[in-house]
């Protein structure tokens, strides 16, 4: 019974997640892979094809933060949710809209909870990408604040973490007007993972392409690069 509850389960993840890969892409860029590497975010919004599938033990992660994110939601029906955020070169989806503040939802282990009760533990630098997505939509939308609050997958325990968005105009700016740059002229940016503690090649969609292009071109990948070392 259980062993067939499970492929039930993955079955259905992969279904879905099947579909998601038919899906026609906006052309856009999205905020979500905001503070990633720049060649992800551009042949994101080219609508290249993945070449890295998703197994199903990270499709199963994806549908339980899905599972909190719309529990919370659902709490919250005097705001406005999935709020479309939109320019000519950026089309995202902001999760809770108040007044004067925008809210993403992270659901996270009860791990990251212990982790980020260390001194030395700094959430502008460990949640960088996240922050540039929400205040991205809040500047968009011109609230003075953006939030974001971690919802503990173990025990529903919530750490929210505010931001003045004036402080972050300059950042988001940056990020935004380089990647408008590069789809103006056309360039194809190089190959540099930027989160994850430089760890986000290995989880990018495009790892074998992208190490395809640079044996192409006889340059060294980055993700290379670690694996000698």
């Amino acid at each position: 019974m259980r062993e067939a509850i499970q492929k039930k389960i993955d079955d259905k993840l992969l279904a879905e997640y099947e579909k998601s890969l038919l899906r026609e892409r906006s052309g856009k860029y999205s905020p979500s892979l905001f503070g990633r590497c720049y060649r992800l975010q551009y042949w994101n919004r080219l609508n290249v094809p993945p070449t890295e599938k998703t197994d199903t033990l990270t499709l199963r992660k994806f549908k339980a933060g899905h599972l909190f994110h719309d529990f919370v939601q659902g709490l919250l029906p005097e705001h406005k949710h999935e709020v479309k955020v939109e320019t000519d070169d950026i089309l995202g989806f902001a999760d809770i809209v108040l007044p004067d503040e925008v809210v993403d939802i992270k659901s996270v282990h009860s791990k990251a909870f212990w982790y980020s009760q260390k001194k030395d533990y700094d959430v502008s630098k460990e949640k960088y990408t996240n922050i540039l997505q929400v205040c991205t939509y809040a500047l968009l939308l011109g609230k003075t604040k953006a939030s974001l609050m971690f919802i503990s997958k173990d025990d529903l325990c919530v750490d929210e973490y505010v931001f003045e968005t004036d402080n972050w105009k300059v950042e988001v700016g940056n990020e935004i007007g380089f990647l408008k740059d590069i789809w103006d002229r056309k360039f194809e940016p190089e190959a540099k993972p930027k989160a994850y503690n430089g760890k986000e090649c290995q989880y990018c969609k495009f790892l074998t392409l992208c190490k395809e292009t640079e044996v192409k071109h006889d340059r060294v990948h980055p993700y290379k690069e670690k694996e000698k070392k």
